[in-house]
């Protein structure tokens, strides 16, 4: 192999680390692109979790303030009795309950 077919490999090798060289900068864009929106995302989401927060302490003083334990509303709610048990029947029991009145 002479010079000419080793300048063509050379060149060929130079060709692909350029080429290789773009694809890896894009996917450094690509990462910072994503971490912007990771962080713009975690930043949102605590927000929301900070307003939940917030409004559900205020409608716990409200219940209270009206005479509802919240703790009974939730586990109504969640179909777990006072006790700590799962409610008995479900929906179909209330249905019924309606149905009959």
């Amino acid at each position: 192999m002479g010079l000419g077919g080793t300048a063509k490999k050379i060149q060929k090798l130079a060709d692909t680390a350029e080429k290789l060289y773009s694809k890896l900068n894009e996917l450094r864009e690509q990462v910072a692109e994503m971490r912007e929106q990771l962080d713009a995302t975690s930043e949102r989401v605590e927000t929301l979790e900070r307003q939940a927060a917030e409004q559900h302490a205020l409608l716990e003083a409200l219940a209270e303030e009206q005479g509802i334990d919240p703790e009974e509303v939730e586990a109504e709610v969640s179909g777990v009795g006072s006790d700590g048990e799962a409610a008995e029947g479900g929906e179909d029991a209330d249905e019924e309950t309606e149905a009959q009145a």
